[in-house]
């Protein structure tokens, strides 16, 4: 059977600041889903990562389908109305157009979707990221899909041993789409030089070269690109396909291990460790840490099993108190430095405007 996943994720409203969407959001757009897509999505499922919540749909009507795409921006309304009735912090924040048009892509909600035959079983993860931006994905997969030391599917399985194709899109490049694909492993270094730059180039989606199949897919809408000021991080999301041709679950997770240093943190302008978090984690520390939730499924016939919480294990416990050292270290820094992010990243309205009128006060010395 052919099948589409689509997973499509906003910031409509949270209580307390940027925390947690409350209970009653949560059921709007859960109810809304159910009563509006019952004839034509098959299966779905509705969670939150810190004040972000996403629907994950699977389909028989391709990616890019206008009833999908529509049926989401009409529950993020939905949802947005029960946040504004119940004064909620950030009522549709993320919805920065005024009207749909055809497609959720470039209008503020995260988007990312995959199309596929089904195998005689199905297992994929989907990983949902809150106050980073979608370049926070960047190390992990390129470790997972690209070197044998933490994939060790590269040298040990034949089904992986002519490597993938790393779709990488240029995000500031906001007229089209601007893309190249690279493959592993002869394009190894390329990758890496691309991959350096989270907030510029982003891994947009791998596919097996011994197959032509889609792995992996990712959103890389940067809000301040739609919007042309801050209006929140783009928090992205993904949808990796596991087991088989493609890497191992524990092999797409082991980077996660790192707890790398991402943009995001509070008010989207410093720099902090990506802990990797139970499902429906809510947000604290400093507007943060950056946050990574993983939700393991098998699919059969479009029919969803329960999700399995990829980092709810003893292990990632262990994990999380190093990374909460490594948020505590970076914080003492404060505003200077790599703690905060360089003026081109600064999407804080405020700091860049009185960076503009400081520049005029310069004078130049004899």
């Amino acid at each position: 059977m052919k099948v589409t996943i689509s997973v499509l994720k906003a910031d409509i409203g949270s209580i307390g600041g940027h925390i947690i969407p409350s209970q009653a959001l949560l059921n709007e757009v859960k109810n809304f889903v159910r009563e509006r897509g019952k004839d034509f999505i098959i299966d779905f499922y509705v969670s939150h990562t810190g004040d972000d919540i996403a629907i994950l749909c699977t389909h028989e009507r391709g990616t890019n389908d206008e009833k999908i795409h529509k049926l989401a921006w009409d529950a993020f309304l939905a949802g947005t109305e029960v946040a504004k009735s119940q004064g909620l912090y950030g009522a549709g924040q993320d919805l920065l157009k005024d009207a749909f048009s055809g497609n959720i892509k470039g209008m503020g909600p995260a988007v990312a979707e995959i199309e596929f035959e089904e195998r005689p079983n199905e297992p994929f993860v989907f990983f949902a990221a809150d106050k980073t931006d979608p370049g926070a994905y960047n190390l992990p997969f390129y470790l997972g899909f690209a070197d044998p030391m933490y994939c060790a599917g590269l040298i040990l399985s034949p089904k992986m041993s002519e490597g993938f194709t790393f779709r990488i899109i240029d995000v500031e490049y906001t007229e089209k789409d601007k893309i190249i694909d690279l493959n592993v492993p002869e394009d190894l270094y390329d990758i890496a030089a691309l991959l350096r730059d989270n907030e510029r180039y982003v891994i947009e989606s791998i596919y097996s070269r011994s197959s032509g199949n889609q792995a992996v897919s990712i959103s890389t809408t940067r809000l301040h690109n739609i919007a042309g000021k801050y209006t929140g991080k783009d928090d992205p999301i993904a949808l990796v396909r596991v087991q088989g041709e493609f890497p191992a679950t524990g092999e797409v997770l082991a980077p996660f291990q790192i707890g790398h240093l991402v943009a995001g943190f509070m008010r989207g302008s410093h720099t902090g460790p990506l802990m990797p978090c139970k499902l429906n984690t809510s947000i604290s520390y400093f507007d943060g840490p950056p946050v990574v939730t993983g939700a393991a499924f098998c699919v059969n016939n479009g029919k969803l099993t329960e999700p399995a919480d990829v980092f709810d294990h003893p292990y990632w416990d262990y994990v999380r108190n190093k990374i909460s050292q490594k948020a505590s270290d970076i914080r003492r820094q404060g505003f200077s430095g790599a703690a905060m992010l360089p003026y081109s990243e600064l999407e804080y309205g405020g700091i860049v405007e009185k960076l503009e009128k400081l520049d005029k006060k310069f004078t130049y010395k004899n």
